[in-house]
């Protein structure tokens, strides 16, 4: 295997796992009843990290502020319609507040992305390759 089909590799796995990512939001977005926090706030607070995780995730593999720009309008875009079906659902409700809470975690992930965060896509790419 050359270093090449390493870093492609890497990379499709990455881009699998986040694009599975996106799909359990989807799913637990839309199912009567997903699993919830038992905490305060508990609905609010997965909802800011699910939406964290894919912002942060896909940032992984982009450094570029006009692609993450990107990413980010695209997951509050994706909150924001998941909400509205929501409130087309006898079994899911709208609320306004779980939109925000969407829109926060997507300003979290970006904000927590590389440089400022851990680069952890990288990493692991360079220690992919190493071994090659």
């Amino acid at each position: 295997m050359s270093a090449d089909d390493g870093m492609d590799a890497l990379e499709r796995t990455w881009r699998c796992c986040g694009w599975l990512l996106v799909a359990l939001v989807i799913i637990f977005s839309l199912i009567p009843s997903p699993p919830a926090l038992d905490v305060r706030a508990g609905d609010k607070l997965q909802h800011l990290f699910a939406y964290a995780l894919l912002m942060g995730w896909f940032a992984q593999l982009h450094r570029e502020t006009r692609v993450r720009l990107r990413l980010a309008a695209a997951f509050v875009a994706l909150g924001v319609a998941l909400e509205f079906l929501q409130g087309l659902t006898s079994w899911r409700s709208y609320e306004g507040y779980d939109m925000a809470a969407n829109a926060v975690g997507v300003l979290l992930g970006y904000l927590a992305a590389p440089p400022r965060g851990p680069d952890v896509y990288h990493r692991l790419r360079r220690r992919f390759l190493s071994r090659g």
